[in-house]
């Protein structure tokens, strides 16, 4: 029998493995509320219908969403069914996707409260008011922040499933000091510590059961170096052969004292995530964004050669003022310094971030439904746009997945932005796709282009793609070892690869 409960605070995950955070800090603050409090936890692949009649199951008198810019679209399909159901069920929302009044999305229209910015102590007050039937008239509140050294820790949350099969987020700072226009971490006025031995003691906690896992989700881990190192002392003491630690770090910021620690860790312990986003210095000076550029080329490799990190590294695609040929120079920069991921982002409209002050002079025309990925600029066209789509999925495909860890140097060559692009593009002519190509056939098609378009030796091909298959394990034959060794090019086609890029 499914218990009833006051209050069910949940959300709608990218994937299972995903946990949220946000709720848990929530739910262990909700003081004598909390025994009147469930969470639930859903996927963006279930069922609109299924996922209403989990939560009208319990009969709650209130659902808080947390709503994200990933999970807006099913949210209101969900909202929309429980408002017609059971329309005397108050629906709170928070969340970054609904935070900037007036700036908001439909849903809001069907919602009876929506809490903007912190929601630790508002969410609480709110629940208290509704239950006592004081509620507010105010439709949209905005979030007090609490002192971090009054906020409950939401650790014990994390029950034994999440530990098994969940990432476990956690966080030793709160806000960023940095105003890069395109991250509503611009919107921070500075970065928070939690008290740093309280902090720990809650790691040991999690490490005694059995966490071996922790994504920090700092915005800036190594913002203060001091507290960087304690954190790294810490995890050196209870390092194990699967201890695995996620840091999102300023690349520009990695002082001596903080190197000789990093250095400590045994391979494949650490993954820190690098925003380069652009390595052009005017588009940084637009966006509000300070990097040190030298400095930051300087200590990835530093990393790269000194460290067994894995470095998983940002660019974006579609700033104000952005083009192919500066992306392009950001792109070879970067697989210059041979970070082991680069990951490829489309700009994305995030309400309330400052970048949207550049909307009209720089014409950012963007998709109007989620995840509002940028269409066109006045210099980037829509066409051109698309093809750099496919060249992120492409290159995750091809230049991230590890499968190609052989043939990609043979795909890069002198010019990696201009040979991808090449690739990418005959790639998707051929399959017409960037999705659900087998991987068999993936390497029957990169068998294709290297030999007819980027005009590479068939034996010198066969032989790097050979060492690519045997690793990743593909069933059967490709075609392409059934060809006779020709030993020469099948065609020249790359005399004018620059001028092919751009299409």
């Amino acid at each position: 029998m499914t218990q009833q409960v006051d209050i069910l605070l949940t959300t709608l995950n990218a994937r299972y493995m995903h946990s949220a955070f946000g709720l848990r800090y929530l739910l262990a603050n909700m003081e004598e509320l909390a025994s009147k409090t469930k969470m639930i936890e859903f996927t963006i692949q279930e069922q609109t219908l299924n996922i209403a009649e989990q939560l009208l199951q319990h009969q709650p008198k209130i659902i808080g969403f947390s709503v994200y810019i990933w999970n807006i679209r099913e949210i209101s399909d969900i909202v929309t069914v429980i408002k017609q159901i059971s329309p005397d069920t108050v629906i709170v929302l928070g969340g970054p996707e609904v935070g900037h009044y007036p700036d908001v999305p439909d849903i809001c229209a069907l919602a009876d409260f929506v809490i903007s910015g912190p929601g630790e102590k508002s969410f609480r007050e709110l629940c208290r008011q509704i239950l006592d039937k004081t509620r507010p008239e105010t439709k949209y509140i905005d979030g007090i922040a609490t002192e971090l050294a009054e906020l409950q820790l939401p650790y014990q949350l994390y029950n034994e499933e999440d530990i098994r099969n969940r990432l476990i987020y956690v966080e030793a700072s709160r806000g960023c000091p940095f105003k890069c226009e395109f991250c509503l971490s611009a919107l921070d006025k500075t970065a928070t510590a939690f008290p740093l031995e309280s902090f720990l003691a809650e790691m040991d906690a999690l490490w005694q059961r059995g966490v071996r896992n922790f994504k920090f989700i700092d915005r800036t881990f190594n913002l203060k170096v001091s507290t960087s190192i304690r954190i790294l002392e810490f995890f050196l003491e209870r390092m194990t052969d699967d201890l695995y630690l996620h840091f999102e770090v300023v690349p520009d910021n990695l002082p001596d004292k903080l190197k000789e620690a990093l250095k400590r860790f045994p391979p494949n312990s650490l993954q820190f995530e690098i925003g380069i986003q652009t390595f052009d210095s005017d588009i940084q000076t637009l966006i509000s964004r300070k990097q040190n550029n030298d400095k930051t080329r300087e200590n990835i490799r530093w990393l790269r050669e000194h460290t067994g990190a894995h470095l998983h590294t940002d660019l974006i695609f579609g700033l104000p003022s952005d083009s192919l040929d500066n992306f392009a120079e950001s792109f070879n920069q970067l697989v210059a310094l041979n970070p082991h991921e680069i990951q490829l982002g489309i700009l994305k409209r995030l309400r309330g971030a400052p970048l949207n002050r550049h909307n009209e002079n720089f014409a950012l025309n963007y998709n109007p439904q989620a995840p509002y990925n940028i269409l066109s600029t006045n210099s980037v066209d829509f066409m051109t746009m698309q093809r750099v789509n496919r060249f992120a999925r492409f290159w995750d495909m091809i230049g991230n997945s590890g499968r190609f860890i052989n043939t990609l140097p043979l795909i890069l060559g002198d010019d990696a932005f201009a040979r991808f692009m090449l690739l990418s593009d005959r790639l998707f002519d051929i399959s017409g796709s960037t999705w659900k190509i087998a991987l068999k056939r993936l390497f029957e098609l990169l068998f294709v282009v290297l030999t007819e378009d980027l005009a590479i030796d068939q034996q010198t091909v066969k032989d790097h793609l050979k060492l690519d298959y045997a690793r990743a394990g593909v069933k059967g034959i490709p075609d392409y070892e059934n060809l006779p060794s020709l030993n020469k090019p099948a065609k020249a086609g790359v005399a004018n690869k620059r001028q092919r890029y751009h299409g």
